[in-house]
């Protein structure tokens, strides 16, 4: 692995990080599950794509941030008004995005960007060859300031109040509709930003390109939280949140770059032949290979063991307080 590959990880881990803010906003700040990521982080893209062929890339990102708000505006729309519960609503939602992020790529189901200007081009005559690692970090360090901000307002702590005590908020003459429409606004605002970017960035737009950002989402957000985030402020909170997405494309780097071919040979040929650890190394080897098809999966593994960390963690110290407490009954 070298330097070029260090870099294009963590580059990827900054842009994936607006994706996971947004859905910090709805997860953890609203306590609402929203589904509707997989299609605003596509609309994002989709109209950064369309609106960079144009020849406006810096309006393809504002276009991108602008069309997911609305998508979080609908989603909220089915839950505040329609009664529909927070998972059918983003479903739907996602799943009428669909369409309406075809007909936006002019019913095609890919859009290059390939010899395109875009927002990197300008960036590369201020920061050189690290113009895709500086200005999405800029950005993001802009996006981090601006919801610490906001977060502290009065509406602002209606949204963190609406997410930690709904039934309180109302009791308080607070409107936890609104409270709830903006918030989903605002998070799948930033995932349309991340998906607005991410088009420029790989200089192109797919129609399948949402599908399992929720997963990969939740997989940053939890790293995060699991490695850097221990009960402190809010700010420390949401930084944590992209420090998890750099760490998760950091993770996936190192295991598409793991061979067990290179690794386990050795340990093969000292096993003895036809043992259990003879046939589980010749297994791996032969199978265990990683490719980029196996990203979902790999994802799906690092949220389960993240999301079961606390409860594996609890089951050991149990395990060693009743070990301990049989070792002091042998000894009396």
């Amino acid at each position: 692995m070298n330097l070029m590959a260090w870099q294009g990880s963590i580059e990827l881990g900054i842009i994936y990080g607006f994706m996971a803010l947004g859905i910090f906003v709805s997860f953890r700040i609203l306590n609402i599950p929203d589904l509707t990521v997989d299609g605003s982080f596509t609309l994002g893209a989709s109209c950064s794509a369309i609106i960079t062929l144009a020849g406006h890339p810096f309006l393809g990102l504002l276009a991108g941030a602008l069309a997911g708000a609305i998508a979080g505006l609908i989603t909220a729309f089915l839950q505040t008004k329609m009664k529909i519960q927070p998972i059918l609503a983003g479903i739907l939602t996602m799943t009428g995005l669909y369409s309406i992020n075809l007909r936006i790529m002019q019913k095609r189901g890919n859009v290059s960007l390939l010899n395109i200007p875009t927002v990197f081009d300008p960036m590369k005559q201020i920061f050189g060859n690290y113009a895709k690692l500086l200005f999405p970090l800029l950005l993001i360090a802009v996006v981090i300031l601006g919801m610490t901000l906001f977060f502290k307002t009065q509406l602002g702590l209606s949204i963190r109040a609406t997410g930690d005590n709904e039934d309180m908020v109302r009791s308080s003459s607070i409107n936890a509709d609104f409270t709830k429409t903006v918030g989903l606004s605002l998070g799948n605002a930033i995932v349309g930003l991340s998906g607005a970017l991410i088009a420029q960035y790989q200089q192109f737009s797919d129609i399948n390109m949402g599908i399992g950002m929720v997963v990969i989402a939740m997989a940053s957000l939890i790293i995060g939280e699991v490695l850097l985030f221990l009960g402190r402020s809010l700010q420390w909170h949401i930084i944590s949140v992209v420090i998890g997405s750099i760490f998760y494309r950091l993770i996936i780097m190192f295991v598409l770059n793991f061979n067990p071919a290179d690794r386990l040979s050795p340990y093969l040929a000292n096993a003895a032949e036809g043992s259990f650890s003879h046939h589980l190394l010749s297994f791996i080897i032969r199978y265990g290979e990683v490719s980029t098809s196996d990203l979902k999966l790999i994802s799906s593994i690092i949220v389960g063991l993240a999301l079961s960390y606390p409860v594996i963690k609890d089951r050991i110290e149990i395990r060693k307080l009743r070990k301990a407490g049989e070792q002091n009954a042998a000894t009396h």
